[in-house]
């Protein structure tokens, strides 16, 4: 190794290897000194003074230094945690730009900036800590970012087509029998065969995976039990891939594995979109451990209590918050996801709890600098954004309120839906709101109906399967005493709590996630199904496994085959869902005739066939309701311009504990309609079901849900009588 230092140059920031030797380059605004930290194979520690600073910038190039060079920060200033001040050279910072990290961080007094040993721990962080940490923390890895990405492309699939699968990348493979030991659990895994061949036969189109940034895996509060971080929101770096889920040995390799399983989704069309936290990292609040950014530059890259610095703005319950209003880390926000989008060919990304994203001063704005350079950005503006919008602080729940370009996840389309099926109160006015798009929160905004990213279960939560089989949370196994995650589920056990032998329960809790699969791949919006959640996947009561890293929360596949006709009802509930644009329209509904039918596009009635009044509407106690469907009213046209037909579908819901009889409403169609669908049955479909037209009385069994179909051939004798059908009106 030459020890020749150059001065090298300030773009782009982290170390880059340029064939020759590597640029090194990070960013602190209040450092007096910064040293550059090299690593050779045995652990032995070479330190390098950057020799230049530019806008802030520390940087110097190094001749000869190459991919699968180890390194590190040590960063020089005061150490003044009254003033927000952080700096102690005796901890090694892992630099927040890594393309690759090697090692985890292990437990130890040496990680905090402060010692562990005395002071009352109310004021421990005060004094600064000897203690050098290179032993226990995370070092970057210089990468040779070449990659033969061969005819790769985006699937580039539109927004009204998209049906996406919200999977953690160890779990989805770690127990997959057809897969190779040494790949299960990894993004190889993913990337194999047998997962994708299983994410075809579901018909799903993209895949969200929780995050795969670098996270901080062993977070104090969990080491104590046992027990380590599994979800991953806890990020150290926004860059490199989480090296938990690699299987190459060599750390550089584990980009090369990264883009590979993109590859081979994109290769299946389907599309990569990640889960990303950039509203807060894993070094915690005032007493967590300094690892990167809070020694790099505390005050520049955290929002600090303006009256009192020592102490942090705390909008996501995890004990920081990142400073986006600093340019910098905007700048570091934004360069992560470009470099995600360039040069690893993800396809878009779920921000967790954006509301945070939006914090300028204290209220959410959501005209904030972050949505302002998204939205001209002209990378990351034409990939799939979606927000979590809410956050902890006052004023975050923020749905419906995100700018134009972004979809979020609607947890008022989670509630109403539980609801509705559990027999508890819900308007049958919020009930059509959220089925068809949820217009009063999207439509005044200039959005479109995928704005709404519609969803029953979610990794934070319970499993579809424990939402109908337990009406409280068993969280014993996170060692929390059960007092973490959320107490109010909405769920309900369906008479017995947890696992039961009693068949007449297990077929009610059958039909019932037939009703919630259903509901979820007819509304309009964008669907998105909890993986696992097709097999009949269980977390035995557990609503918040973000600590479980083994069997509780990993894939059993043994359910593809215990659970059959629930997989089987699935793939066959997707596969009718993209065979009919009416139920993924690209455009609201009118509640009127478009282009001459005679008869409105959507029209909403009572069983008995009359038209559902102002009043009906209001009522929360209903469980009953018929909806129609024109398919050749849609506004949906081909890649040509061409409008599109679809079938007719007459949709009847039953929430009720007792069968109803429903009418076939006269006024919307004189032809014969078919039953297709009936989640009384195991497997839901039905080939060559009854047939019924208008006038007739149509028997749908308590707590279920009949889909009837009628062919596009129209006869528009009988006048537009159902014209004046429209949603409720906003209140």
């Amino acid at each position: 190794m030459s020890a020749a230092v150059w001065p090298g140059r300030s773009h782009p920031l982290g170390a880059t290897w340029d064939g020759q030797g590597t640029n090194f380059a990070i960013f602190s605004e209040n450092a007096t000194a910064m040293e550059l930290c090299l690593f050779d194979p045995q652990g032995n520690e070479r330190r390098i003074a950057l020799p230049e600073v530019t806008n802030h910038v520390w940087h110097g190039y190094l001749p000869d230094v190459g991919p699968g060079q180890h390194y590190g920060y040590r960063a020089y200033g005061p150490y003044k945690p009254k003033e927000g001040k952080r700096f102690n050279a005796n901890k090694l910072l892992l630099d927040p730009y890594a393309l690759a990290i090697s090692g985890d961080m292990k437990f130890s007094p040496a990680i905090f900036g402060f010692p562990m040993d005395h002071f009352a721990d109310g004021d421990r962080d005060l004094e600064k800590s000897d203690l050098d940490d290179k032993d226990f923390v995370p070092k970057g890895v210089v990468v040779d970012k070449n990659f033969d990405w061969g005819h790769d492309r985006h699937p580039d699939t539109p927004w009204h087509e998209t049906i996406i699968y919200e999977v953690h990348v160890k779990g989805f493979t770690r127990k997959h029998p057809e897969i190779p030991s040494k790949l299960q659990g990894t993004y190889s895994g993913l990337g194999h065969p047998a997962a994708i061949e299983h994410l075809k036969s579901l018909g799903i189109t993209a895949v969200e995976l929780l995050p795969v940034h670098h996270y901080n895996a062993y977070p104090g509060h969990l080491i104590g039990v046992g027990l380590h971080n599994y979800w991953g929101y806890d990020s150290l770096n926004y860059f490199a891939p989480f090296a938990g889920y690699s299987s190459a040995e060599d750390p550089g390799e584990q980009v090369k594995e990264f883009k590979a399983m993109v590859k081979a989704l994109h290769e299946a069309d389907i599309e990569v979109i990640l889960d990303v936290v950039y509203n807060h990292t894993g070094e915690g609040n005032h007493f967590g451990p300094t690892l990167s950014l809070r020694g790099i530059d505390n005050e520049a890259y955290y929002r600090l209590v303006k009256l009192n610095p020592r102490y942090y703005m705390d909008f996501t319950g995890c004990g920081n918050s990142l400073n986006v209003r600093h340019p910098q880390v905007l700048k570091l926000i934004m360069d992560s996801l470009r470099y995600w989008v360039e040069e690893m060919h993800v396809d878009g990304f779920r921000f967790d709890l954006a509301s945070a994203l939006a914090r300028e001063l204290y209220e959410v704005d959501s005209l904030a600098a972050f949505f302002n350079i998204i939205h001209q950005d002209p990378v990351l503006s034409t990939t799939k954004l979606i927000a979590e919008p809410w956050d902890l602080g006052e004023g975050g729940y923020q749905v419906g309120n995100f700018p134009l370009l972004w979809s979020e996840w609607n947890g008022k389309y989670r509630d109403t839906m539980r609801d509705f099926w559990r027999d508890q109160y819900c308007r049958l006015g919020e009930f059509a709101f959220r089925f068809t798009g949820s217009s009063d929160l999207y439509q005044a905004n200039g959005k479109l109906p995928h704005a709404s990213i519609n969803f029953i279960t979610a990794h934070d939560g319970f499993t579809l399967r424990d939402m109908v089989s337990y009406n409280e949370k068993h969280n014993e196994a996170n060692g929390e005493g059960n007092r973490d995650g959320e107490s109010y589920n909405r769920s309900w056990n369906c008479g017995v709590e947890g696992e039961t032998t009693q068949e007449e329960v297990l077929a009610l809790r059958s039909q019932q996630q037939r009703n919630f699969l259903a509901t979820l791949f007819l509304s309009q919006g964008v669907p998105m199904m909890l993986g696992g959640d097709e097999m009949g996947h269980t977390h035995h009561g557990n609503n918040n496994t973000y600590c479980q890293d083994n069997e509780l929360s990993w894939f059993d596949w043994n359910l593809r085959y215990r659970n059959q006709e629930l997989l089987t009802f699935t793939q066959q509930l997707i596969k009718f869902r993209k065979q009919h644009p009416i139920l993924c329209r690209c455009r609201w509904f009118l509640g009127r005739e478009i282009h001459g039918s005679g008869v409105v596009d959507i029209a909403w009635f009572n069983p008995d066939g009359t038209i559902i009044s102002d009043e009906d509407w209001h009522d929360g106690g209903s469980k009953a309701i018929s909806i129609f469907l024109n398919g050749e009213e849609l506004l949906n046209t081909n890649k040509q311009g061409q409008r599109i037909i679809d079938d007719s579908i007459l949709l009847f819901f039953n929430a009720y504990p007792e069968l109803q009889e429903y009418a076939i409403p006269s006024s919307v169609q004189q032809k014969d309609w078919q039953v297709i669908l009936d989640t009384r049955y195991p497997t839901g479909f039905i080939e060559e079901g009854p047939t019924y037209n208008h006038g007739q009385m149509v028997p749908v069994a308590a707590r279920s849900l009949m889909l009837l179909v009628c062919p596009h051939c129209f006869d528009t004798s009988s006048g537009p009588d159902g014209a004046t059908c429209t949603l409720p009106k906003q209140e």
